[in-house]
């Protein structure tokens, strides 16, 4: 049938659209942020969203880690040690690229001492 234009409106937006608090917080801060949702019962009434967690970053670089998911500390303490962290030299604190720079620097110096022992030996075998 026939639906007029005010009643139409009325169907779409409810004359009485202000939502209550299900919370005593009653500022808009981080923390009490929220949505909108209607009921099966066709009320419409507030969610209360969490906050969204980050990916841990990397302690040289800064970059996002891969493999370690994104949680509030809450989950994090819930989750298993294997969503948290990478089986790999400061696995879930340094990135794979830090780790191997890292690993060739700590090889290289090694590798130039032995060279400056070697050339410390040869110069005294020659002055004798």
């Amino acid at each position: 049938g026939f639906i007029s234009w005010a009643c139409w409106l009325n169907f779409i937006m409810p004359a009485d659209n202000r939502l209550q608090y299900k919370r005593r917080l009653s500022y808009n801060t981080k923390s009490n942020t929220r949505r909108a949702h209607k009921t099966p019962g066709g009320k419409v009434v507030y969610l209360y969203t969490h906050k969204a967690g980050k990916v841990p970053k990397c302690g040289d670089c800064g970059a996002e880690l891969l493999g370690i998911k994104a949680a509030r500390p809450k989950h994090l303490k819930q989750m298993s040690k294997t969503k948290k962290t990478v089986t790999r030299a400061y696995g879930g604190n340094t990135c794979a690229g830090c780790v191997r720079t890292r690993v060739m620097r700590a090889f290289l110096i090694e590798e130039q001492k032995i060279v400056k022992s070697m050339l410390r030996n040869q110069e005294a075998k020659e002055k004798k």
